[in-house]
């Protein structure tokens, strides 16, 4: 059985369980398999030798994951083929893959976790009693090591969209003078 969190997130003000460990900085980044919106499989592991900034949210069709998915999509549009932004969220495929058309959203990479839950269950986001994501960001270095987390507290509200980018620009910078 998947090690389970209480009292650590709400939705709507109403507790939740999460499954799946608390991950920090500093923990190596867990693989996962999720489905692009063409339903093939992928993994952590494509986006090796890449820094990632991955977003989970718990529906593109809600006002603050709409907004938040927008945002880290311009974000990711100035970041350079160096940088993967990857949302995560339990959507089917085909409805990530009408909304990315409808939003005009093409630089951040769309996935979904609806198939077993691999990544909520690997990054503890999924929400027990919705079978849907919590927000959460995380920014992993190229050597596949957590730099940032968040995991929000209240499912509802926007993450700290600022630190975010900030560690990751100054991990991608690292690298870059590290050459």
């Amino acid at each position: 059985m998947a090690h389970e969190r209480t009292g650590v997130v709400t939705l709507g003000g109403n507790p939740v369980t999460l499954i799946g460990p608390e991950l920090r900085v500093g923990d190596k980044a867990p693989d996962f398999t999720v489905l692009t919106n063409d339903r093939r499989k992928a993994h952590l592991s494509d986006y090796k030798n890449k820094t990632c900034i991955i977003t989970t949210i718990p529906s593109l069709d809600t006002g603050v994951c709409d907004l938040q998915t927008k945002l880290f999509n311009e974000e990711a549009s100035q970041m350079g083929k160096e940088v993967a932004v990857l949302a995560i969220s339990t959507d089917l495929p085909f409805a990530q893959g009408r909304w990315c058309k409808e939003s005009n959203v093409e630089d951040i990479t769309i996935l979904s976790d609806h198939f077993d839950l691999s990544f909520g269950t690997a990054y503890g986001t999924y929400m027990k009693e919705h079978r849907l994501e919590c927000r959460a960001v995380f920014v992993i270095d190229k050597e596949g090591t957590i730099k940032y987390v968040e995991y929000l507290p209240e499912v509802t509200n926007h993450p700290d969209y600022e630190s975010a980018l900030q560690v990751a620009k100054e991990v991608i910078n690292k690298v870059g003078t590290a050459k």
